[in-house]
């Protein structure tokens, strides 16, 4: 039976969409082929009429990944009521995010595997980044643009690096204590970070 052009770009967003969680949920390599496919209602065997190989799945998946991590970054930014630096804390650095590795972002759960990544998959985490780095640096102050984007990146790290601790440890108490530590000081790092 032949599927019409729509549905098949139906099922090709389907895929992606579980793609993107289940990579962070899983990691590449945690989760084949097959189980995708079967969770999005597919076969296996569809899935090359609809991707080249898995490696372009994984890019796919990460850039929409890092669309949606930026959306909700970005309207935490916006919602902000006062410093837009405790909001991210707030929000990033939260008990929810840390137990909850598919919702936000993909560096605390696939930060490691990423690097091992072909160009393509590595290319498309970098646009997401410098998406990500730009709105950060907009919320930051600064007297040139150069600043407010070494402060955005030292921030982020900031953050990622919390969360990847924080994800880290079997001990609840010291979980809550690394998440609460880097929430606590990310407005003076947004403030006092390195500027040229």
């Amino acid at each position: 039976m032949k599927v019409s052009k729509e549905k098949m770009a139906e099922h090709r967003e389907k895929i992606i969409a579980s793609a993107a969680k289940r990579f962070r949920e899983h990691g590449f390599e945690g989760i084949g082929v097959a189980e995708l496919m079967k969770e999005a209602g597919l076969t296996h065997g569809a899935f090359y009429g609809h991707f080249a190989s898995k490696e372009e799945l994984v890019e796919l998946a990460l850039e929409r990944a890092m669309r949606d991590s930026t959306a909700k970054l970005e309207k935490v930014i916006a919602e902000a009521q006062g410093d837009p630096w405790q909001a991210l804390a707030e929000f990033y650095l939260s008990l929810r995010h840390r137990k909850n590795a598919v919702t936000v972002c993909i560096f605390p759960s696939l930060g490691g595997e990423i690097a091992r990544q072909p160009t393509g998959v590595r290319s498309a985490v970098t646009d997401g980044l410098q998406g990500i780095l730009s709105l950060l640096g907009r919320a930051i102050r600064g007297k040139t643009e150069k600043s407010r984007r070494r402060k955005a990146i030292a921030a982020f790290a900031s953050m990622v690096g919390g969360m990847v601790l924080a994800r880290s440890t079997e001990d609840p108490t010291l979980s809550a204590e690394i998440l609460e530590a880097v929430s606590e000081a990310l407005p003076d790092i947004a403030a006092s970070a390195p500027t040229p």
